[in-house]
């Protein structure tokens, strides 16, 4: 068409002209389009785009970010590999023919606020009401800050900077009826399909973790093979869980619970030349996202622009962001042609916090959370104050301590390159009284970490800390404080020293960590020592465990398969045939260990929902017996807390 000849003369004579005006004067903000994209090195860890909980493996390795991830994944969702090739995957999706209602559509836009990249995304609703994306990503020159020159080589388009392919498609898992998200990525040059995916510069991730990592969906552990590889994990609070092919058995092996982002024009840098305005592609970026709304759950059918939408079972995730997707059009009927220019717009939930919500929730957290969360247990979906201030404690460890939220490269910088990003967060946490300080301060500084107070029943008890971050400098003291004296300890400036007891007692046990000049506050550890403790800590073994969680009054109560779909929780801890073969025997056993394993966080032990959860921290179930952290480990009311603590301190052994 004479109008595409004259974008691509455009771009051919600009182009050049962009690439000489962005150098000079060696700033910081130049981009040299010849540089290399290399993986950049890291300090500390490198938690982008990985799950908090990475499924931290025995020999260290995160499961969630392996090889053997991505190909149990595949395997599962595409068993005869009818979609190993992007021509595969767009043939399979039959892109370029007739289309459903929505029909096919195609935009350029600058992702300058997610992951950097220039991107064109062609989507289509086919005709039995499945979806398909497609979305080539463009990055001139080395891994870094959003430029546009990287739109602009979307527009143009240049092969020399396209980094890469995604794809998503929602449709039923193989041989099923109900319909959910799936995700692929494709080699830019030969259109293979690829099981890892550098998407920030920080080396290669395993699939679908980097791309579930913010759509909402799990990371739970591999079940174990019966012959030949691991299997991708089922999970037991999906629609998928009640399909034709998964009788009793939990979701369709694949289906991680992820749903499809709305796009947010407002968040996008857009080009100047015609045909890709954003007022030229406001028409098409809405009906893209009335294909969003249409994978979206809902609590209770409806019509108008929902009735497209499939009814939520009860514990799945109830399609929270379709309530942000339609406002930005004016709310429901959609009734604006054109979205919001500016995002301005203020949950009812978050009234009286709007600089906070605007500026930093808005900013970096809602794009993620908001896809997060399920029927019986909301809060971590951030969707009004109460639910974002209730986790205040962890926004603390992941945003200053730990510094893996934000959870993708961009957001990460940009929140910490903008004060008025991160000044209402440090506002915030430091107006808590909880003693927070430097709350404006990027983490990366040491921080002492000794593991959970603990009882024990030896004198003798080797102490750990390798979950400290930043640090290579360890000082462990006996505080002058300590309910009770005469402790020692031997290798005290190690990694693992070793804590000594003179006989019963409560002691304080203190660690301040360090890295070159750095020092970590110091940080305060409860051993209390009990000779008449019932069990041995070291002879804990899943059987222990398995007896609490089945016993009378605790978790089984609600994590069993006779809940029905009304409130099925993502696990179940009751015995059940989990490898459907007609019996229940050692190998459901050890898929239950298996499964239950991966609710402990190895990298950060007191964030594991197997703690928790049943100590009443954003449980549907509330507090249970026996975990009560308010009190002094050792008391009855916390018994099976310091039970499960000392049987993951040992390695939570099978």
């Amino acid at each position: 068409m004479p109008w595409q000849r004259n974008v691509s003369l455009g771009l051919c004579l600009a182009l050049p002209w962009i690439l000489v005006a962005c150098g000079g004067g060696g700033s910081s903000s130049d981009v040299d389009p010849n540089a290399a994209r290399t993986t950049l090195p890291t300090s500390g860890p490198d938690s982008f785009l990985l799950f908090p909980n990475p499924q931290k493996q025995d020999d260290g390795t995160l499961q969630v970010a392996s090889l053997a991830y991505a190909t149990a994944y595949y395997e599962a969702i595409d068993p005869a590999n009818e979609r190993d090739t992007l021509a595969k995957f767009k043939a399979k999706n039959l892109f370029g023919t007739a289309a459903g209602t929505l029909g096919e559509e195609t935009v350029i836009v600058g992702d300058q606020r997610d992951l950097g990249y220039g991107r064109k995304m062609t989507a289509r609703q086919n005709p039995d009401g499945t979806l398909a994306f497609v979305v080539e990503n463009y990055m001139v020159g080395a891994y870094g800050a959003y430029n546009a020159l990287n739109l602009e080589a979307a527009v143009m388009p240049e092969a020399k900077w396209h980094l890469g392919t995604n794809a998503i498609e929602f449709s039923p898992g193989p041989g099923g009826t109900i319909k959910f998200v799936k995700f692929y990525t494709y080699d830019p040059v030969t259109g293979a399909r690829l099981m890892m995916g550098n998407l920030d510069g920080r080396g290669a991730k395993a699939m679908p973790t980097v791309c579930a990592s913010c759509h909402g969906g799990r990371g739970d552990p591999l079940t174990p093979a019966l012959a030949g590889k691991p299997l991708f994990p089922r999970l037991m609070n999906v629609k998928s869980a009640v399909d034709v092919v998964a009788p009793n058995q939990g979701g369709v092996r694949g289906d991680i619970a992820a749903q499809l982002h709305p796009l947010e024009p407002a968040s996008f840098d857009f080009s100047s030349l015609p045909g890709f305005t954003r007022l030229m592609q406001e028409a098409k970026i809405k009906t893209i996202n009335k294909m969003v709304l249409c994978s979206l759950p809902i609590t209770a059918a409806a019509g108008g622009e929902d009735a497209c939408r499939r009814t939520a079972i009860g514990n799945e995730y109830q399609g929270t962001v379709a309530e942000h997707l339609k406002d930005m059009y004016g709310g429901a009927g959609l009734p604006q042609t054109n979205s919001a220019t500016t995002d301005t717009y203020v949950p009812a939930g978050w009234a009286g916090q709007s600089a906070l919500y605007l500026n930093t929730q808005a900013q970096a957290c809602r794009v993620c959370h908001l896809l997060r969360g399920n029927g019986n247990q909301s809060d971590i979906d951030f969707a009004t104050f109460a639910k974002f201030d209730g986790y205040s404690a962890r926004i603390k460890a992941h945003v200053l301590d730990r510094g893996n939220m934000p959870l993708a490269k961009l957001i990460y910088d940009n929140y910490w390159a903008s004060s008025s990003t991160y000044t209402p967060m440090g506002t915030y946490l430091a107006g808590l009284g909880m003693g927070y300080t430097n709350t404006t301060t990027q983490p990366g500084a040491p921080v002492a970490d000794p593991g959970p107070d603990r009882v024990v029943k030896a004198l003798v008890t080797t102490l750990s800390a390798s979950m400290s971050l930043y640090s290579n400098i360890y000082q462990w003291s006996i505080s002058p404080s300590s309910p009770t004296a005469g402790a020692t300890l031997t290798n005290a400036t190690s990694l693992n020293p070793t804590f000594t007891a003179p006989g019963d007692g409560t002691y304080w046990v203190m660690l301040r960590t360090g890295k070159g000049a750095a020092q970590s506050a110091d940080v305060k550890l409860v051993i209390v020592v009990d000779s008449a403790l019932t069990y041995t800590p070291s002879a804990l073994r899943f059987s222990d465990i398995k007896t609490i969680l089945q016993g009378v009054g605790t978790c089984t109560v609600c994590h069993t398969s006779g809940m029905g779909n009304s409130g099925q929780p993502p696990i179940w801890y009751s015995n059940f045939d989990r490898d459907a073969d007609n019996d229940i025997d050692a190998t459901d056993d050890h898929w239950f260990y298996t499964e239950l394993r991966g609710r402990i966080n190895f990298t950060d032990i007191v964030a594991s929902p197997l703690l928790r959860k049943p100590s009443g921290n954003h449980h549907n179930g509330g507090q249970l017996t026996g975990f009560n952290t308010s009190l002094t480990p050792g008391a009855v009311g916390r018994v099976n807390y310091d039970t499960f603590v000392n049987w993951i301190l040992n390695g939570a052994p099978e």
